[in-house]
């Protein structure tokens, strides 16, 4: 039997999402939309594209907006359940938590931060192969620095976890993937945090487990911070990242059905304009994600920013690398720059905010 037919695919996203408020005072984060689409639902298009059907969710954070959006997952082509924390559990206690749910030989867990390019089959394929009991996707990254290193032996064995160090040894960082055979899920114990990192893969290596990783240099992308939420949609958009769930060709922006764009309005860079988003005469959007409703006003620029839902970005403002809460209302020649956030709701007058010393 093929192994995508004995395999639960496992997401956890019970994530607070804290770096990306305050966009995720209203949503979790895997259900912001990103390239018009929940987040998740990127990856889920994935899951179903590698042939697996059963899929868990392992919620905790606004855990009801998962299940009233997916649903039983027949739309998708899956069959979902859930699973909610009521204390958090770390990675491992989060895996250890949706036991009772599955129904399989093996677990295919991700992590729903991660936005990634990797086929999933050849993950399952090196997990078969080598008959492991845990299967590491390990991508090579330019700087290893920040991550978790994983190096390998020659037959592709696991031989160390090293936490972030300023010296990697090797260019391999863990993705944030992983296949577990099910034995292993029941032995990482119940009802306490459990960290996979520092205390299960440690231990499976101390016990001499078969730990594989899978190396290749796919797209992936930590989607924790608005600088890589708004890089992620972009490559989304430009084609740069691959996802099953959208369709129709890629390009410099994606402008979404209800949405009004004037004349001479100038969309770049994987620009997303959300449902009934409006975008005046002369304005500049470089890579700017609008969230439906949104409204940026003739002659004004946005940069490499998140426009929350309905916010108002007003004639002549800059925002350049900034995060604008759902519903706040950006006055005409405002500048918001390098990392501003401004909470939902709120209204900055004409002129309220400036870098420059003109008037």
């Amino acid at each position: 039997m093929a192994i995508e037919k004995t395999t639960d695919a496992v997401v956890l996203v019970g994530g607070k999402g804290t770096r990306l408020r305050p966009l995720t005072l209203s949503a979790p984060k895997p259900m912001l939309p990103t390239a018009g689409l929940p987040f998740l639902q990127h990856l889920l298009a994935r899951i179903e594209a590698a042939g697996i059907k059963h899929v868990v969710l392992g919620t905790s954070f606004k855990a009801e907006v998962f299940e009233e959006y997916f649903g039983d997952g027949s739309k998708l082509g899956l069959e979902i359940d859930y699973v909610t924390e009521t204390e958090p559990l770390g990675t491992g206690g989060g895996i250890r938590n949706v036991l009772p749910k599955l129904r399989g030989d093996h677990a295919m867990v991700f992590n729903g931060d991660v936005l990634g390019g990797t086929d999933l089959g050849a993950i399952l394929d090196t997990h078969r192969t080598r008959e492991a009991d845990v299967t590491l996707h390990l991508v090579r990254v330019g700087d290893p620095r920040a991550f978790g290193c994983v190096p390998t032996d020659s037959d592709g064995r696991v031989t160390a976890f090293l936490e972030k160090t300023q010296d990697p040894p090797t260019d391999q960082i863990n993705a944030g993937c992983y296949v577990f055979k099910r034995e292993i899920i029941e032995q990482i114990p119940e009802g306490r945090p459990v960290s996979v990192e520092r205390e299960v893969f440690p231990s499976l290596l101390a016990g001499d487990a078969r730990v594989y990783g899978h190396v290749d240099s796919s797209y992936w992308r930590d989607m924790g911070t608005p600088e890589d939420f708004v890089r992620g949609s972009a490559d989304l958009v430009r084609g740069i990242a691959p996802s099953p769930a959208l369709d129709g060709p890629r390009g410099e922006s994606l402008v979404h059905p209800g949405a009004g764009v004037a004349p001479g309005a100038l969309l770049i860079g994987g620009t997303v304009v959300g449902r009934g988003a409006e975008v005046g005469a002369g304005a500049r959007l470089d890579g700017a994600v609008l969230f439906d409703g949104a409204v940026v006003e003739a002659g004004a620029t946005v940069e490499r920013s998140i426009i929350g839902f309905g916010a108002r970005i007003g004639p002549r403002a800059l925002v350049r690398d900034a995060v604008i809460g759902d519903g706040a209302d950006i006055g005409a020649r405002c500048e918001l720059l390098r990392g501003a956030r401004v909470w939902p709701g709120v209204t900055l007058p004409d002129g309220g905010v400036r870098f420059s010393t003109d008037v």
